[in-house]
């Protein structure tokens, strides 16, 4: 068992003490199993002699891949959880949520938090242990935005926690670790006023035993009282809870925790249907993040274990604690993964001439336009069910609009619909698009995530020159599915040189005849440099049985409409314009190229 389990009883007087202490957390404060387990899920206890862990400077140069993160995470939270459908997704806007119903658990990404990497993939770790918990025993979650469900979601937390370190032990550690540097996220509760300030201070005196700030008079009374209430009733639930074998009944849980929960708002003096207004969170302003002294981890977390238990080498464990030894070995491989250049679908890029872009520490953001995503996917929710209404000369709903407009198809059909396409996209990145570049991607990002919403099988290439050399360039493989590494490689490809088309196709043939695509669409704004060569590949690609299809993209309506008339020359077998002033129209472009059966 963990050391916060293994207490030595010297008197019941003395238990009875301990168990009583304001505010010490719940894993101290609740004995939640009657006897040791010797073969329990802890971590394990022996260790090498010597540990190969990364210096500083080897941490500020390393970047974890979405990708690779969401599959250590999966395997993680499906075991934690006792959940072999469990998904994580990661958020973007920083958002924290678990869908019972859905086995969906969503996070924010690793610049959510404070620290070099090694420190926020461990809090980022825990979180994912706490939401897979709270998947495995929650019976309801509230929305936290009234008190009555800020309250009760503070409680079921705490409930969690308790179940899960009950079999989870080792975890203990990398808790104490999580709220050692969370610390800097929680708000000083001097900013806070009224209920915000009340309400806080119970989530951070209840789940951690300690404040942020200061407390004066009743409202310092209340919180204890409230604080006290909360532990007892945890308390008794557990044992209950170890009487039934560790079973329970989630109706009754449920009905027992709102009840409990209005009680602790009387004793709040809070009125449990006003709303709680998202209280502010201290996060780092750059995508860096801050770089915390190992001196101040050190001091937050022997405050944290002084809290946590009185009868260990507190010199010893801190430290353990902050180097985080059982989880080292488990980043060195993910590292390991993520530097790995992803060439799936290729056996060797080195004779193919192509480059893969591998700065992945660049920012992504600026090309994800979220509102045009979601335009995007709205418009494929149809294609995405696999059905469609459509007008027919039978059917069996009527439309009444049509039928008194006396239009021949008046009854409404539903028909089902299947995308069968594999798509290869290649994108002109010469100096022309340098002004419109960030839309651009913006529209080739939206694309992106809508062929990717609809499962289709797709890759992503791009070209520009380099001191009148040709570089072509891998964004998007097409045997794995899009993710925020493709789009960060596509951040890094900047707008140079001149149109090279024909030596373009003739690069990417290798890789265009692996893959096989039925359509292969290529979007440029200038006529190509080798029109001849053009016309001639693109006739063998048609050989082979692939679509050539061709958008040219113009400064302006008429530009564009003279750019698709000179490649109409040049073999594609269509041919759609595009103006650059409405690229956010690129993504319905392209995907109307789709066949529909």
């Amino acid at each position: 068992m963990s050391i916060f389990w293994n207490k030595k009883k010297t008197s019941g007087e003395e238990e009875e003490k301990e168990q009583s202490k304001i505010g010490a957390p719940l894993s101290n404060t609740y004995n939640t199993s009657n006897t040791t387990k010797t073969n329990s899920k802890s971590e394990i206890k022996t260790k090498p002699e010597s540990i190969l862990r990364f210096d500083d400077m080897d941490l500020e140069n390393i970047h974890i891949r979405n990708d690779v993160l969401l599959e250590i995470a999966t395997f993680l939270s499906r075991r934690w959880s006792d959940s072999s459908d469990s998904t994580i997704h990661i958020s973007r806007e920083g958002k924290t949520s678990t869908n019972l119903e859905k086995k969906r658990i969503t996070l924010p990404g690793l610049d959510y938090f404070y620290g070099n990497i090694f420190q926020k993939y461990r809090q980022w770790r825990t979180l994912l242990w706490y939401e897979s918990i709270r998947l495995k025993y929650s019976f309801k979650i509230f929305d936290t935005d009234v008190v009555f469900g800020f309250i009760f979601n503070i409680l079921e937390t705490k409930r969690v926690e308790i179940l899960g370190l009950e079999e989870w032990k080792g975890m203990i550690k990398e808790i104490i670790f999580y709220e050692g540097l969370s610390w800097h996220n929680k708000p000083l509760l001097n900013s806070l006023h009224g209920r915000n300030k009340v309400l806080e201070a119970f989530s951070q005196y209840f789940l951690t035993g300690y404040i942020k700030g200061e407390l004066f008079g009743g409202e310092n009374e209340r919180v204890v009282k409230a604080s006290e209430y909360a532990h007892e009733i945890i308390k008794d639930y557990v044992k209950k809870f170890n009487l039934k074998n560790k079973t329970h009944d989630p109706t009754e849980d449920q009905k027992w925790l709102e009840k409990e929960t209005r009680q602790i708002i009387k004793i709040l003096q809070v009125d449990s249907l006003m709303s709680a207004p998202p209280i502010p969170m201290l996060m780092p302003k750059s995508k860096v993040g801050l770089s915390m002294k190992q001196e101040e981890i050190l001091s937050q977390i022997e405050k944290l274990v002084k809290i946590k238990t009185k009868e260990i080498e507190i010199e010893k464990l801190k430290k353990e604690i902050v180097q985080g030894d059982d989880i080292n070995e488990e980043f060195r491989i993910i590292v390991k993964e993520s530097q790995k250049n992803d060439n799936k679908g290729f056996e060797s890029t080195e004779n193919l001439s192509i480059a893969i872009p591998d700065n992945t520490g660049i920012n992504e953001n600026a090309i994800y336009d979220f509102n045009l995503i979601n335009k995007v996917k709205t418009a494929l929710k149809e294609w995405k069910s696999g059905w469609r209404e459509r007008y027919d000369f039978t059917g069996e709903e009527i439309e009444v609009e049509n039928y008194i407009e006396r239009q021949p198809k008046v009854f409404i059909k539903d028909k089902k619909i299947a995308i069968n396409v594999k798509i290869a996209i290649l994108l002109d990145l010469s100096s022309s698009i340098e002004d419109n570049e960030i839309e651009y991607k913006k529209a080739t990002v939206a694309l992106c995530e809508g062929l990717d919403y609809l499962g289709i099988k797709f890759s992503i290439y791009a070209f520009n020159t380099e001191s009148r050399s040709v570089k072509c360039w891998i964004i998007k493989p097409p045997s794995v599915r899009w993710g925020a590494l493709y789009a960060r490689r596509l951040m890094q490809v900047r707008p140079l040189g001149g149109t090279p088309l024909g030596e373009v196709y003739k690069i990417l043939n290798p890789s265009i005849n692996a893959f096989k695509p039925d359509i292969f669409v290529t979007l440029t704004d200038g006529e190509p440099s080798d029109m001849d060569a053009v016309r001639s590949i693109v006739l063998s690609y048609k050989r082979s049985g692939i679509q050539m299809i061709a958008i040219g993209l113009g400064a302006d309506l008429g530009d564009a409409i003279g750019i698709g008339h000179n490649l109409k020359y040049l073999n594609y077998q269509r041919t759609l314009t595009l103006s650059k002033k409405r690229l956010q129209d690129l993504p319905k472009k392209v995907l109307g190229l789709l066949t529909v059966d």
